[in-house]
């Protein structure tokens, strides 16, 4: 750091492990507010400057480079209330994205208990009204099921019947046994997609690591929302930001 009440772009740049040029790019983004110039040229960053740095990097880790960029220039430019709708857009997301996960959770549990390990020979082809006596539903439901994707019968070469294989046998247990238990049509297909690649147990771990990362991902929005919080009341008083927008 320099001893002067200015820094320069290399003191910025060390003060968070990153190049010059970046921090050019930095401010020509507007993730920092415009920056002075001396008579001969040369920046003049001030204690401003390198905490809205500091506090841009740790939004990136959280809410991601170009939604944080939306967010720095909102507060820069004195809307205040237009960079907490973004924020609150992140954490919606972060809220759909954790309760898909634990209804598919929820559901592949439900399955890895339930769901019969072999359904029948792997010669066995039923027509509907076989598949659907034989996990006990209508054959309407079949029919609709199959409209919403989540089944994929074949056909009879010659009286272009459907057919269900042993893997859409499969498949019509697992949508029998979500939809007896209340579970939707997007969690379902959700829940079919993870199961093609591989078991309930080993997609469960899959979903648990998934889970994991997503709370490490919310920790990094708190942190951010904290470096953020401090920046704005250092510089512009928060409450008065926002009673000026009223």
């Amino acid at each position: 750091m320099t001893v002067c009440s200015y820094l320069r772009t290399k003191d910025l740049a060390q003060a968070v492990h990153i190049s010059v040029q970046q921090v050019r790019n930095y401010e020509a983004g507007g993730f920092i507010p415009t920056v002075e110039r001396s008579p001969s040229g040369y920046r003049r960053y001030t204690r401003q400057h390198l905490v809205a740095l500091k506090t841009a990097r740790h939004l990136i880790g959280g809410y991601g480079k170009q939604q944080t960029q939306q967010i720095m220039q909102a507060v820069h430019q004195g809307r205040l209330s237009d960079a907490l709708a973004l924020i609150d857009e992140r954490h919606a997301e972060l809220t759909k994205m954790r309760l898909q996960l634990e209804q598919t959770l929820a559901a592949l549990n439900l399955l890895a208990t339930q769901l019969p390990a072999k359904i029948h020979s792997h010669s066995e082809r039923l027509r509907v009204g076989a598949a659907a006596h034989r996990v006990g539903v209508q054959v309407s439901a079949l029919r609709f099921w199959e409209q919403q994707g989540l089944l994929h019968p074949i056909r009879e070469d010659s009286s272009r019947y459907r057919l269900y294989d042993e893997q859409q046998l499969h498949r019509l247990h697992v949508v029998a046994l979500l939809r007896h238990a209340n579970y939707d049509f997007p969690a379902i297909r959700t829940t079919l997609h993870e199961l093609e690649v591989g078991q309930p147990q080993r997609t469960i771990a899959a979903i648990e690591q998934r889970r994991s990362k997503l709370a490490r991902m919310s920790w990094r929005c708190v942190e951010a929302i904290a470096a953020l919080y401090a920046y704005v009341n250092e510089f512009w008083d928060g409450q008065a930001a926002l009673a000026g927008q009223q």
